[in-house]
């Protein structure tokens, strides 16, 4: 794979994930088919920045949660009003990770 395509990507891609698992994911995209490559560029990844932000809205819903796939802790919250607020407190600060968590486990998919 051209190494042009792979920094761009990444560039443009980097704040979907963890800063160290960066360098992993750089060296599975170099050594990646090329008929891969097109079915990568077609995910969809989940900003973290815009999961902190529906968390702080409207996490007691689970909304949060939902956006990212978690259905089950998602309907966990809903039922609970977000674990009597406590739930969605904590996921304030935990959520952003586990959008990361996801987007990596998107992208596992079509590396390994």
């Amino acid at each position: 794979m051209d190494t042009q395509k792979v920094d761009m990507f990444l560039m443009t891609n980097s704040k979907f994930f963890e800063s160290h698992q960066l360098n992993m994911i750089r060296e599975r995209l170099i050594v990646l088919d090329d008929s891969k490559w097109s079915m990568l560029s077609t995910i969809q990844f989940n900003d973290p920045t815009t999961s902190l932000i529906v968390s702080i809205l409207a996490g007691s819903l689970g909304i949060d949660r939902f956006m990212i796939g978690d259905t089950g802790i998602g309907v966990g919250k809903l039922l609970t009003c977000g674990g009597f607020g406590i739930w969605t407190i904590i996921d304030w600060f935990m959520i952003q990770n586990a959008t990361r968590e996801k987007n990596m486990q998107k992208i596992q998919r079509f590396l390994y």
